[in-house]
C-alpha cells in the first residue's frame, strides 16, 4: 500500500527466494546481483521488514559515508508513517548523538541501523540482530563480513544478504562467492531510459564541449571522470589538473561552477564537494573514479569519461550507471586517443552497443 510503484517480477521473485531462506532454520548467505537502478535497495528494505515482523533488528552496511547516507535518506523516506525506527552510524557521528544511537540499539529501540563499517566496531551492540545487508561487497573483506557474526546473541549468526551492482558471470560468481547463493534481478523498472553511449576522439572535443553547454543550459549537470592508476598518481593528478584548467576556459566562472574530487583529498572535503554537486550548486563534477560507487544525482544527465582506454569494462559500466537516474535522456561520452589497442577497441564497442551489465560481464 505504501509503495509508490509496483515491484518488478524480478524483485518479487528475489523476495520470495529470500523469504524461503529466512524460514529454512539455517543461516542465509545470499548474493543479490542487479544492474544499477534495478531496485536492489527496495528488496533489501523488504527483507529488513520481514526481520522486523519476526522481532529482529537489521543492519545495512555501505562502503562510503555518502552511500550510507543516501541509503539512510531513501529508506527513511520510504518508511514514513510505518512506525519503524531507523538510525544512522558512521565515523562522523560523535558525542551525544553517538551515545544515544548505541544506547537505543542495545535496548532494542532501533529496528534498522544504516551505516559505514563503523557499525562493526566493538561498542556497537544489538539487542537481537537477525539480518545484515552488505552493499557493494567487493569493497569489504571476509574479515569484515565475519565481524557481523559476532554481533548477534545466542551464537546464532545473522542472516547475510550481500548486494552488488557489478554483475559477475554465474560461473565466476560460484568461484568467488562459493559460500553464497545467488539471486539476480534481471529487469529494470519501467520508465528508465537507456543511457545513450557514444565514442569520441580528441578531434570531436569542440562538438562535445558545445553539447555540454547545451545540456547545462537545459539545467542538467555533468560528470567528467579521469582515470587514476596508483603507480602513476603524479601523472594522473596532472591529467586531472590540466583537464580542470582547460574546463575553466570552456566554462568560465562565476557563470559556471565546477566541483573537483580526487583520492588525495580529505574525506570531509570530498563529501562536501559531492554534496554541493548533489544539491545542484555546481554544474560539473570533475573526478577520479571515487564516484564509481553510489552517488545518486537524478539531475546529472551526462557522463564524460576521459582516456576511456585506461578503464576496465566493469568500471566503465559502473561509471555509466551514475547517469540515467532521472526521467531525462542521459548520455555517456567515451573520450579516447586515436591509437587504441584491439582490447580497448572491443571494450569501447561493447559499451556503445549494450547497456546490459550481464552481457558486459560475460
Amino acid at each position: 500500500e505504501k509503495l509508490p510503484f509496483e515491484l518488478t517480477a524480478a524483485q518479487k521473485r528475489v523476495v520470495k527466494e529470500i523469504r524461503s531462506d529466512l524460514g529454512s532454520g539455517l543461516q542465509m548467505n545470499r548474493l543479490l546481483q542487479g544492474d544499477v537502478g534495478s531496485g536492489k535497495t527496495m528488496v533489501g528494505l523488504l527483507t529488513m521488514l520481514i526481520a522486523k515482523d519476526n522481532g529482529y533488528q537489521s543492519v545495512l552496511m555501505a562502503p562510503t559515508e555518502i552511500l550510507a547516507q543516501q541509503h539512510y535518506n531513501s529508506i527513511t523516506e520510504s518508511l514514513k508513517g510505518v512506525g519503524i525506527r531507523t538510525a544512522f552510524l558512521s565515523g562522523s557521528v560523535k558525542g551525544k548523538t553517538r551515545k544515544e544511537v548505541l544506547h537505543h540499539l542495545k535496548e532494542g529501540n532501533i529496528d534498522i541501523l544504516i551505516g559505514t563499517h563503523a557499525v562493526l566496531e566493538k561498542p556497537v551492540i544489538f539487542k537481537n540482530l537477525g539480518l545484515a545487508i552488505i552493499d557493494e561487497q567487493h569493497r569489504f573483506g571476509v574479515m569484515q563480513r565475519s565481524k557481523l557474526w559476532t554481533k548477534s546473541r545466542d551464537d546464532k549468526p545473522p542472516h547475510i544478504l550481500v548486494m552488488t551492482a557489478t554483475p559477475i558471470p554465474r560461473t565466476l560468481a560460484m568461484t568467488i562467492y562459493g559460500d553464497l547463493e545467488v539471486s539476480i534481478i534481471d529487469e529494470l523498472p519501467p520508465g528508465r531510459k537507456k543511457v545513450h553511449t557514444l565514442h569520441k576522439t580528441e578531434r570531436h572535443r569542440p562538438q562535445v564541449i558545445e553539447f555540454l553547454h547545451r545540456e547545462i543550459e537545459k539545467g542538467r549537470q555533468i560528470y567528467i571522470v579521469y582515470p587514476l592508476i596508483e603507480e602513476s598518481e603524479k601523472l594522473d593528478l596532472a591529467d586531472l589538473q590540466q583537464g580542470y584548467e582547460r574546463l575553466l576556459q570552456y566554462f568560465p566562472p562565476p557563470e559556471y561552477k565546477i566541483s573537483v574530487v580526487h583520492g588525495r583529498m580529505k574525506p570531509q572535503d570530498k563529501d562536501l564537494e559531492m554534496l554541493r554537486f548533489a544539491e545542484g550548486k555546481t554544474h560539473i563534477m570533475v573526478a577520479t573514479t571515487v564516484i564509481e560507487v553510489g552517488v545518486n544525482v537524478p539531475n546529472a544527465s551526462v557522463m564524460v569519461i576521459e582516456n576511456t582506454e585506461r578503464f576496465g569494462l566493469s568500471q566503465l559500466h559502473q561509471l555509466r550507471g551514475r547517469v540515467g537516474r532521472g526521467a531525462e535522456q542521459s548520455y555517456c561520452i567515451l573520450m579516447s586517443g586515436y591509437k587504441l589497442s584491439k582490447e580497448a577497441r572491443t571494450r569501447i564497442k561493447t559499451m556503445t552497443e549494450t547497456n546490459d551489465g550481464f552481457k558486459i560481464a560475460e
